[in-house]
C-alpha cells in the first residue's frame, strides 16, 4: 500500500525581476514629458525680447485685463500687443479699442504725442542694450555705455576708461572699437525717424598743441568724427540736427576735472520739442514760441497727424526689431 502512494510535485513559476505590469512605463513617460515641456519653456524664454517677457508676465498676472486690453496672443509674431487705450486723455472713448486723434483736445493730443515719443524711446534703449549685450567683441566696453531716456530724448554717453580711450591721445582718430559701438548704434537708430544730436567733451586738463587749437577745437572734431563713424553705419545725415564741441564746459564727474570719464561722446536722440529748440519752432506757432522764450510741441492738425505718423512708426520699428 505505501509503494502505491501517489507522488506530488509542486512547480512554482518565478516571475522576471523588475516586472511591476508596466505601471513604471507610465511614470516614465510623465517624466519625460515633464522634462519635454520644461526644456520647451526655457527655450522659449532665450529667444524671446524684454518687451515679449513683459507681455507673457501681463498676462499670467491679469489674463482677462490683457485679453481685453492688448492682443489675446501672449507673443504675437506679427507685432506687439496693441495698448488699450489711455482713459485719462479722453475718457469718453475709453471703451474703443483705438484713439481717434481727432476727437482729442490739444492739450490731450500733446500729451499723447509725448507718450508715444517716450514708448518709441524706451523701445529703442532695450534694443541697443540688447545688441551690445549679444555681441561678443563688444560686452567688456558696456560699463562704457551710458544710456537714460530724459525730457529731450534717448541719451547715450560713450565715456573713456583710463585703459579703454575712445580716441588717440589729443586726436580725433577713433579707436576700431569704438567705430564698432557706432555702427551698432547707427544701424538701429536709423529705424526711428527722430534726430540726433552729436557732442564731443574734454577733461580740463589743458591741450597742449599749437596756439589756436585746444580743447575746444579737439572736441568739435571727436563730435564730428563721430558722426562720420555713424553716416558709414547708415544713418543719413538729414537725421543729424547738430554736431557740437563743448570742451570741459559740461564735467561728467565735476569731483574730478581730469577724470577719463569727462572725455566722452553724447549722443542724443532728440523728441520733437528738442529738436525744434535746435530748429526752430514751426511757423504756425513761431510767435507764441518767441513771446515764451522757447519752443514747443506742435498743435492741432500738425500734431494729430504726427500721431498717427508715431503711431504706425512704433509699429514699424517693432516688426524690424523682431
Amino acid at each position: 500500500m505505501d509503494t502505491n502512494q501517489p507522488i506530488i510535485v509542486k512547480r512554482v513559476k518565478k516571475i522576471a525581476a523588475g516586472h511591476h505590469g508596466g505601471a513604471w512605463k507610465i511614470a516614465f513617460a510623465d517624466f519625460a514629458v515633464a522634462m519635454m515641456a520644461f526644456f520647451l519653456v526655457m527655450w522659449l524664454m532665450s529667444s524671446t525680447t524684454p518687451e515679449q517677457k513683459k507681455a507673457i508676465s501681463g498676462y499670467f498676472q491679469d489674463p482677462i485685463g490683457f485679453s481685453e486690453s492688448a492682443s489675446p496672443y501672449v507673443i504675437d509674431l506679427g507685432g506687439t500687443p496693441t495698448p488699450a487705450p489711455d482713459k485719462t486723455l479722453n475718457p469718453e472713448v475709453s471703451d474703443q479699442a483705438t484713439i481717434d486723434p481727432q476727437t482729442l483736445t490739444d492739450e490731450q493730443a500733446a500729451q499723447l504725442f509725448e507718450q508715444l515719443e517716450r514708448e518709441r524711446l524706451d523701445i529703442l534703449l532695450v534694443e541697443l542694450q540688447r545688441k551690445i549685450n549679444e555681441d561678443i567683441d563688444l560686452r567688456p566696453y558696456k560699463e562704457q555705455i551710458l544710456m537714460d531716456v530724459s525730457r529731450d530724448g534717448l541719451r547715450i554717453q560713450i565715456v573713456d576708461a583710463a585703459n579703454r580711450p575712445m580716441f588717440d591721445l589729443g586726436s580725433a582718430r577713433l579707436q576700431p572699437y569704438f567705430e564698432d559701438i557706432l555702427y551698432i548704434m547707427a544701424d538701429t537708430m536709423r529705424s526711428v525717424p527722430n534726430k540726433i544730436s552729436v557732442g564731443g567733451h574734454t577733461d580740463a586738463k589743458p591741450f597742449a598743441s599749437n596756439a589756436g587749437f585746444g580743447n575746444w577745437e579737439l572736441s568739435v572734431n571727436r563730435a564730428n568724427a563721430a558722426r562720420r563713424a555713424l553716416h558709414a553705419g547708415g544713418l543719413s545725415d538729414d537725421k543729424v540736427a547738430r554736431v557740437a564741441g563743448y570742451a570741459s564746459a559740461a564735467l561728467f564727474d565735476r569731483a574730478d576735472p581730469y577724470s577719463p570719464s569727462n572725455r566722452r561722446i553724447d549722443i542724443l536722440v532728440l523728441t520733437k520739442r528738442a529738436q525744434q529748440a535746435i530748429e526752430g519752432a514751426p511757423e504756425a506757432d513761431a510767435e507764441a514760441a518767441e513771446a515764451a522764450g522757447t519752443s514747443v510741441a506742435p498743435t492741432g492738425k500738425p500734431l494729430r497727424e504726427s500721431i498717427n505718423v508715431f503711431e504706425q512708426g512704433v509699429l514699424q520699428f517693432n516688426d524690424v526689431k523682431n
